[in-house]
């Protein structure tokens, strides 16, 4: 209790006086506590609180509340602005977000405080896939967003062609996502783990491996050639004809939508043995005719047989030409024989000139030069 009286028991003013100075100065103290206390409202990337503060700035306030603003940090109102009682303060601090958009990754700087708003920012569509969904927070200290966009993409399978938008990351889960599935064998134009693109195709090839098939093939037989001295030198006589033999092969093939690709051989089996064919040549000696000596008449048109021969055997009159034709204007037997040469020889090889050019003039006054294919050179 406040005394205001002296110590002899009478009123004291002065001791009044300076009490109600004291008083006062605690009023007023008091009022002006009251009236720089504020209730502002903080909302730091969606986190809203509640903050008791005797700041007047939007910065003192947010200091106060031991928020540590960045340069690039986000402020509304400006930091710089007054605050009253009741005032709301939104704080969208930076952030620097690791992001694979479509698989090309890189660090995007945002004041978004959730993946909605970062998908915003960077503008794609909102139908995207997202690693995460749109109302995850980002953190301050690093996050990771994985976005694939709308995308459309042609599948060839099983004879057919179907064109589908999807957000799938990779071919794989587009394949799923179509219900398209692959066996052990199957095959795919890109790999299960290949990013998708904007206008891919992705063919679907079926791949069969458990089919054979088998072909029937002829194997040639032998020929075995004994020499014999029973007939004539060059004569051949066949003693067992041959047979040719026979295989079935098997092949493992492999089928692709159906079609063969490749096949490999996995056996064979011989269904015929061939049969060797047995050839008897002979070796024995004839004995040459000899010249019967006969005489020629006069020779006539010597020097048109002579072109001829020299254009038909070089002009050899004794020369065995090995293909059935004989003498310097090359007569056959048959031709010789039948214009009356067995007269002379048995051949013309055998026979002199004189006597081959009479038989030649006998054949050429029924026959002209036809016979002879050197004819042109008796008019050169």
């Amino acid at each position: 209790m406040v005394n205001f009286f002296k110590s002899d028991g009478k009123f004291s003013f002065v001791k009044v006086g300076t009490q109600l100075l004291v008083l006062s100065a605690l009023v007023l103290g008091l009022v002006a506590f009251v009236g720089n206390n504020k209730t502002v409202t903080l909302n730091v990337d969606g986190k809203v609180s509640s903050v008791q503060t005797f700041g007047g700035t939007v910065g003192q306030v947010v200091k106060s509340a031991k928020v540590d603003l960045q340069a690039a940090d986000r402020v509304s109102p400006s930091v710089d602005a007054h605050v009253d009682n009741g005032s709301v303060i939104n704080v969208n601090l930076a952030k620097a977000v690791k992001v694979s958009l479509d698989g090309a990754e890189k660090t995007v700087s945002t004041t978004a405080p959730d993946v909605g708003g970062l998908v915003t920012q960077l503008g794609v569509a909102s139908a995207s896939e997202l690693s995460v969904p749109k109302d995850a927070q980002l953190s301050v200290d690093g996050s990771f967003v994985s976005i694939s966009t709308p995308k459309t993409v042609s599948i060839l399978a099983d004879g057919k062609a179907a064109k589908t938008t999807t957000t799938a990351p990779n071919v794989g889960e587009v394949l799923k996502d179509a219900g398209v599935k692959l066996a052990a064998a199957d095959r795919a134009s890109q790999p299960a783990n290949a990013p998708v693109v904007n206008n891919m195709v992705i063919k679907v090839s079926r791949v069969e491996t458990g089919k054979t098939a088998t072909t029937t093939e002829e194997v040639p037989f032998e020929t075995l050639s004994t020499d014999s001295a029973q007939l004539p030198k060059g004569e051949e006589k066949v003693t067992q004809a041959g047979v040719p033999g026979a295989v079935t092969k098997t092949y493992k093939l492999v089928l692709v939508d159906g079609r063969e690709a490749s096949r490999t051989l996995v056996s064979t089996t011989a269904t015929r043995e061939p049969v060797t064919e047995k050839v008897t040549v002979g070796t024995k000696e004839e004995p040459e005719a000899a010249n019967t000596g006969a005489a020629a008449p006069a020779m006539m048109n010597v020097a048109m047989w002579d072109k001829i021969a020299q254009c038909e055997s070089g002009g050899n009159w004794s020369i065995n030409s090995g293909n059935g034709y004989y003498g310097g204007l090359q007569f056959d037997v048959q031709t010789w024989i039948g214009a009356g040469g067995g007269a002379y020889a048995p051949n013309a090889s055998q026979a002199t000139k004189a006597q081959q050019i009479d038989i030649a003039n006998r054949i050429y006054a029924e026959r002209g030069l036809q016979p002879w294919g050197c004819g042109w050179a008796a008019s050169s």
